[in-house]
Order: structure tokens, then C-alpha cells, then sequence
């Protein structure tokens, strides 16, 4: 159980840092901020792919399941910080993104 946690709260430690590096980008290019964004946006993608690293497998089954915790995290993300309500589409495909993540994740979970 103990790893399971670690490894969730690593997805979405790795999922903020990707999100948060994009969306200062996103800011510096699409509401004219600062081009000083640029620098904390790097370091944000570089701590995410650093995080990359430090999955148990660094493998495209571990990358798969990765998304569906990324997208979870981005919809947080949308209602956290950008304010916005999420609608019957964004909780239905979140979900079945989720879902699919956690079924690759309990089905292998213990193999190589």
C-alpha cells in the first residue's frame, strides 16, 4: 500500500510539473506575460522529465498509465486554477481515462 502511494503521489508530482512548465508558457505566449516566464517554465519541464526517472519502470506501460493520472491532474488543474466548471464530458472521459490507468496499473501491478 505504502508503494502504491508513493507512486500515485510521484504521478502527480510529475503531472503538476509538466502542467505548470506548459502553462507558463502558455501565459508568456498567449497573454503577453513577461518573457522572465520562460525560466521557471524550464525548470518546471525539467523536474518533470527528472521525475520521469524515478517511476519504478521507466517503460511505455508506466508512460500510459502516467496519462490517465496527468489528465486527472489537468482537470484539477482547470477547475483549480483556471476556474472553470467541469461538465458531464470532462468527468465522463476523465473517468474512463482514469478507469483504463488503474486497470493497466492493477493488472500488472508486481510484474515486470
Amino acid at each position: 500500500m505504502a508503494d502504491t502511494l508513493r507512486v500515485a503521489g510521484l504521478f502527480v508530482a510529475t503531472a503538476v510539473a509538466e502542467i505548470v512548465g506548459c502553462w507558463l508558457v502558455l501565459l508568456w505566449r498567449k497573454q503577453a506575460a513577461s518573457a522572465w516566464l520562460l525560466l521557471p517554465a524550464a525548470l518546471s519541464l525539467a523536474v518533470f522529465a527528472w521525475l520521469l526517472t524515478l517511476h519504478p519502470v521507466a517503460s511505455g506501460r508506466i508512460y500510459a498509465a502516467y496519462g490517465g493520472i496527468y489528465v486527472a491532474t489537468a482537470l484539477a488543474w482547470l477547475v483549480v486554477v483556471d476556474k472553470v466548471a467541469l461538465n458531464r464530458v470532462d468527468l465522463l472521459g476523465g473517468g474512463l481515462i482514469l478507469l483504463g490507468a488503474l486497470v493497466m496499473v492493477a493488472g500488472h501491478w508486481g510484474r515486470a
